[in-house]
């Protein structure tokens, strides 16, 4: 049996690909009583409410007609852009990231620290290399991927 978010990839994916649009993350989520399942997506210039309302109507469509029912849940849906701080999940993710500000969250420390930001520099199979500030020093780290609990865009203040 897929979970819900394998199936509903499955269903997105013809959808997305038909406006040139790109599936950044699904979640489906219990947040108090509530169940969510969000399906964030972009494109190269970013994405605009109309579109996201269009690729929702679709995407409702298509889940309402798979019989059996893919989510046994009452749910809300929401398709949104992932925003300024997007998440950086996939090969290609990191690649645009490069010479960007990001944010990182780590497993365990390195240098003392759990949580890193700055920007990214470097950009290998095993690690990713990281320019940022400790106080007034301007540093480079080198982060191991494995040890990468979470990655995002950021937004410098």
């Amino acid at each position: 049996m897929s979970t819900v978010v394998e199936t509903v990839t499955e269903l997105v994916t013809p959808i997305l690909d038909a406006g040139n649009f790109e599936l950044v993350d699904i979640e489906f989520v219990k947040e108090g009583k509530n169940w969510y399942l969000r399906v964030f997506v972009d494109k190269d210039k970013g994405i605009n409410i109309e579109e996201c309302a269009l690729i929702s109507d679709k995407l409702s469509e298509k889940l309402d007609e798979c019989d059996p029912d893919p989510i046994e849940q009452a749910y809300y849906l929401e398709v949104s852009s992932p925003g300024a701080e997007r998440p950086l999940k996939k090969e290609s993710d990191y690649e645009r990231a490069l010479d960007k500000y990001i944010h990182v969250s780590l497993y365990q420390q390195l240098a003392g620290s759990k949580i890193f930001e700055g920007v990214l520099t470097e950009l290998t199979e095993s690690y990713l290399k990281l320019e940022y500030m400790d106080k007034a020093r301007r540093r480079e780290i080198q982060i191991p991927r494995d040890k990468i609990a979470k990655a995002r865009l950021a937004v410098k203040f």
